[in-house]
């Protein structure tokens, strides 16, 4: 086992711990801006999917039940422009997360390989190329690549931690280098629902792929749009050939989401009306966040989407991290994700009304 954690990088929020107790020292309390969980309430119905499922005595299905597949499939047509999609495009995973960390194993990469990902990205990318013993390589333009190697390409829009997109020339750009160097694509498209100043669009929308998922598969969660980070529930579409190996590896594996976790997925596919309500509290407390910050000498870069504003005071990133701390706000340092965020923050808006309140305060 050692061997096998010896490949990972350090746990990076791990180095947050002091500046956490410098934050909770101020009077007020901490208001921690450093992890995007959410916080506000499970939507009812979800919540009554869930219970009205919680008779489920037997296992589950790996591939999920037919409620949830075509609640996947409406929802891809519908919401993506996926118009396609069928059954045999999904496939149901527990949590986005283990997704990413765990695929490129499942698609039996290994030494000698290569798993491509951007320069400012979610550090699990990293963590699922050494997992398997894969080489980890970041990217500006994936196009720019030397594509002798590469087996898994990696995109992230909108990203995390920036909030860039990538708008749909660039993506159909992208798409057909992948393809044109047989290059299997994945879009980790978890804040799709969430822009501001763009429309993100899928790599499944007929306008990117030409109406085929040949080479190419998008992840999707529920954790933010429906606030279900508590539920592990998310779903991978795309190239059937893919989708069917990974099916066959994770029957294997036992990898099941929970029966009542896919009753609540189908209700929450179904319902827009919650969604839209998360949108205007996130709104919100992302527009006084984003004031304050810049009224307190920060700029702001990229942000159109996502729940993070990312954002400078042309300082080493542990400099701003301390500062915030001392006035009791803690944020994530942009070093956490690539050393090209080594002057950036990280400020997550999925803190309540009040501790967002006294964030712009503190700030003022």
């Amino acid at each position: 086992m050692a061997a096998v954690s010896d490949r990972l990088p350090a746990f990076p929020w791990d180095k947050l711990e002091p500046y956490k107790k410098t934050a909770a020292a101020h009077p007020d309390g901490i208001v921690d801006l450093s992890v995007g969980t959410p916080v506000d309430p499970v939507p009812q119905l979800i919540r009554q999917a869930l219970i009205d499922a919680a008779d489920s005595p037997g296992y589950p299905t790996v591939w999920g039940t037919k409620e949830l597949r075509d609640a996947i499939t409406g929802w891809l047509r519908g919401r993506l422009g996926a118009s396609a999609a069928e059954h045999r495009n999904v496939l149901p995973v527990v949590g986005s997360k283990e997704l990413v960390a765990w695929l490129p194993t499942q698609l039996g990469l290994g030494a000698g390989d290569k798993v491509a990902y951007p320069r400012l990205a979610y550090p699990t990318y990293e963590v699922g190329a050494r997992l398997c013993g894969a080489e980890a390589v970041v990217y500006d333009d994936p196009t720019e690549l030397d594509p002798a190697g590469v087996k898994l390409l990696w995109l992230n829009s909108p990203s995390n931690p920036t909030g860039k997109v990538l708008g749909k020339a660039e993506l159909v750009r992208i798409v057909a280098w992948a393809r044109e160097h047989g290059i299997l694509l994945f879009s980790d498209e978890c804040y799709l629902e969430l822009g501001w100043e763009a429309e993100p669009v899928s790599v499944l929308h007929d306008d990117v792929c030409g109406g085929s998922y040949e080479g190419i598969v998008a992840v999707h969660s529920l954790s933010k749009r429906s606030n279900l980070a508590g539920y592990r529930a998310a779903f991978v579409a795309g190239d059937a050939d893919v989708l069917g190996e990974l099916l066959e590896i994770r029957k294997h594996g036992g990898m099941m989401t929970p029966a009542p976790v896919q009753a609540a997925t189908v209700a929450a596919l179904g319902d827009d009306l919650h969604v839209a309500e998360q949108r205007e509290r996130y709104a919100a407390r992302r527009a006084a966040l984003r004031t304050a910050l810049e009224a307190h000498g920060f700029r702001v870069e990229h942000s159109e989407a996502s729940l993070y504003l990312w954002v400078t005071r042309d300082e080493p990133c542990w400099d701003t991290v301390a500062h915030l701390a001392d006035l009791g706000i803690l944020v994530a340092p942009g070093d956490f994700y690539g050393e090209a965020g080594a002057r950036f923050v990280r400020v997550a808006f999925t803190a309540t009304d009040e501790r967002v309140e006294a964030a712009v305060k503190r700030l003022g």
